[in-house]
């Protein structure tokens, strides 16, 4: 059956500026880190893009190595590009990155302009496109000069493969070294891709909100549910085929009596706001427009359209955030801190 989006897909998200660019990206963005492997049939995959762009979600998050086996999301994604969305490309934006292990050898990660490049021609290739419009830098290489680095991204730009480049988990320091490379090289940098949730609130020790606004940088905040931790799939302790349970980005050890008392906390309030605690949470990142999007992960159509929600209510009151903050605070959820805090 060939699919038709909804007609009034653009009522029903709302869409900010990234940063000081010309870019306006929808508060809620798709990505396709886990459950877009080989392991998930195809036509999930396709009711799940389907019921995002339905929704207003014109931005599509990928990177190489995202699957499981590395590559296979973007071969899916180049799939539904050539059937569902065939003649829909200029209403998409598409990000891939590279940063983290691809293949075998010296050259297969980190931030080598041998890496990067090739990675980046690989990515255009599994997607079947002649650009992505955002690349970034997944990680932040100690041991390559950040001047190859920005100056590989600044190529990429400047050779047709993507419209725009960002970075992803960089602390603030490192942020602003980049952001000053990258402008020298007429190249701004144009959005940087931390951790950030309720439960994980490096963003906010490290400065890196108030650094980004200041460079005028978008951002797109990715696991704002903590790994499906701050969902109503929690409240009654560790279910069958979580994440938990499978030990897959999120320790079963985490999921403590302590913790749960919390999550029903921040239950009540999301219940009190007429919001899922998924809907709040999204909310809560995206609050005063700190955060240019979150972006979600789903395995299923309706917790992307559950997600989406959340822009009804974005708004929140002094007490309301003050309530949430005897329920929720940094517990040490950044597993990306090597490549960030610990920069």
């Amino acid at each position: 059956m060939t699919y038709t989006p909804a007609a009034d897909r653009y009522d029903r998200m709302i869409y900010r500026r990234c940063g000081k660019s010309g870019l306006k990206l929808p508060a809620v963005s798709f990505g396709l880190w886990h459950n877009f492997g080989e392991g998930t049939p195809h036509q999930i995959k396709r009711e799940m893009c389907q019921t995002a762009f339905d929704h207003g979600i014109t931005h599509f998050d990928l990177a190489n190595n995202y699957g499981p086996p590395a590559g296979s999301a973007e071969e899916a994604f180049g799939e539904i590009l050539r059937t569902d969305f065939a003649g829909y490309r200029d209403e998409l934006i598409i990000s891939s990155k590279a940063g983290y292990d691809m293949w075998e050898g010296p050259y297969g990660e980190w931030g080598s302009r041998k890496y990067l490049i090739a990675s980046c021609d690989q990515s255009l290739d599994r997607l079947g496109v002649d650009y992505v419009d955002i690349f970034y830098s997944h990680r932040f290489d100690p041991e390559t000069p950040l001047e190859e680095t920005m100056g590989a991204l600044d190529h990429i730009v400047k050779s047709g493969r993507a419209l725009y480049v960002g970075i992803s988990s960089y602390n603030s320091e490192r942020t602003r070294e980049a952001a000053a490379i990258l402008k020298d090289l007429g190249t701004p940098c144009l959005i940087h891709q931390p951790a950030y949730n309720m439960l994980n609130r490096w963003v906010e020790r490290d400065g890196l909100k108030e650094t980004l606004q200041e460079l005028g940088i978008g951002s797109i905040a990715f696991t704002p549910l903590a790994q499906g931790l701050l969902t109503k799939k929690y409240l009654g302790g560790i279910p069958e085929g979580s994440r938990a349970a499978q030990d897959s980005s999120l320790d079963a050890d985490m999921i403590t009596e302590e913790m749960i008392e919390a999550l029903k906390g921040l239950n009540r309030i999301a219940e009190a706001r007429g919001q899922t605690l998924a809907q709040m949470a999204v909310a809560w990142v995206l609050r005063n427009e700190g955060i240019t999007t979150a972006l979600i992960g789903a395995s299923k159509p309706s917790q992307i359209e559950d997600c989406a929600g959340a822009v009804m209510n974005l708004e929140f009151s002094a007490a309301e955030l003050e309530e949430i903050d005897t329920y929720a605070s940094d517990k040490g959820l950044n597993l990306w801190a090597s490549s960030s805090e610990g920069v």
